[in-house]
């Protein structure tokens, strides 16, 4: 036993409240080394205790919030077909926000930021032109760090924007390293040049926020592994492809959430056999290239990895409220 006996018995506790039959905790204290009779005597004093007694009743309240939660599961996959996510051309602004924005759908909307400049001057070289002595900050060592999301304060570097676009125009398919909206504080300073080509977005979005968009860019391969966000999200694709994989919000409890908005899930590679549940939650995929707009809705999970070097402007500032991360203090290990 190399746990301490509190760990032991928080084990003992965690797994009844999750319905581990007592038998099949018996018999895993007796491989871990417990005699027979110290094992029994701690999960019948488990099962004794008021403590866990009440962490019974809160469990049961929390399964009935479930049931809840996988009744508009069923639902939304009886809306859903061919497990698609909708294509919209030029969407009025009440008609994504009675249909999609307030029931909390995803859309692609096609045409809506077709004007701007970045669909047709934004590549390599004019980057460079534009912003190539700038310093930005970027991610490196994602390879080497099961954990990069997690651990990506740990992962910045500063360096001239023209050596990262060299970086990304040279390289191959790779995730070790990407700019994301967590680089954004310096970028949005650094890359002030390019903010203009890619104007508020004013059927849907607030110009007089101060939120102006985050900046993603980087090579073919990039992933950002399966989480949920705490606001409502556009993802406006100017170069490249990415596939995303959705999960809705009423899934959660399928999604192997551990800590804070992560899930255990890899989605570049989902294992059936060690994350089951998974199969019971609706999963969605859908490809968005140059001109596509996708409406991510709050608490949907989603994985995306770059098919091909890719450019991505990303935006939180709705003209409807969207502050609803205020209420969320759910940081810790579940």
């Amino acid at each position: 036993m190399t746990r301490s006996i509190d760990d032991w018995r928080r084990w003992i506790a965690e797994n009844l409240l999750l319905g581990a039959p007592p038998p099949d905790l018996h018999a895993a204290l007796l491989q871990q080394g417990f005699n027979p009779e110290e094992a029994a005597l701690e999960i019948n004093t488990a099962l004794a205790s008021p403590y866990l007694q009440g962490g019974t009743r809160l469990r049961n309240r929390l399964r009935k919030r479930d049931w809840t939660l996988s009744v508009y599961g069923q639902l939304s996959r009886m809306r859903e077909r061919g497990g698609e996510v909708e294509r919209r051309e030029r969407l009025s602004r009440d008609e994504f926000f009675e249909q999609y924005y307030f029931q909390n759908r995803p859309v692609i909307i096609t045409g809506a930021f077709d004007a701007w400049p970045a669909r047709k001057q934004w590549n390599f070289d004019y980057f460079r032109a534009r912003c190539g002595d700038c310093e930005v900050e970027v991610q490196f060592g994602r390879n080497a760090d099961p954990n990069y999301e997690i651990n990506q304060p740990n992962l910045k570097r500063t360096m001239p924007f023209r050596e990262y676009v060299d970086l990304v125009e040279g390289s191959g398919a790779t995730n070790d390293f990407y700019m994301t909206a967590n680089n954004t504080s310096q970028n949005r300073v650094s890359l002030a040049a390019l903010w203009a080509d890619a104007p508020t977005i004013r059927e849907y979005l607030d110009p007089a926020s101060p939120d102006t968009g985050f900046f993603w860019f980087g090579p073919a391969g990039t992933k950002t592994p399966f989480h949920h966000d705490l606001t409502n999200n556009f993802m406006a694709q100017v170069i490249g492809r990415k596939r995303v994989k959705l999960v809705p919000m009423s899934d959660t409890p399928h999604m192997y959430n551990l800590l804070h908005c992560y899930s255990q899930v890899d989605g570049s590679a989902i294992d059936a056999s060690r994350f089951p549940a998974l199969q019971q939650a609706n999963l969605i995929e859908c490809t968005i290239g140059p001109g596509d707009l996708l409406f991510l809705p709050i608490g949907w999970w989603h994985y995306v990895e770059g098919l091909e070097a890719s450019v991505t402007m990303t935006y939180t500032n709705f003209v409807v409220r969207n502050d609803f991360c205020n209420t969320y203090d759910t940081y810790h290990e579940l």
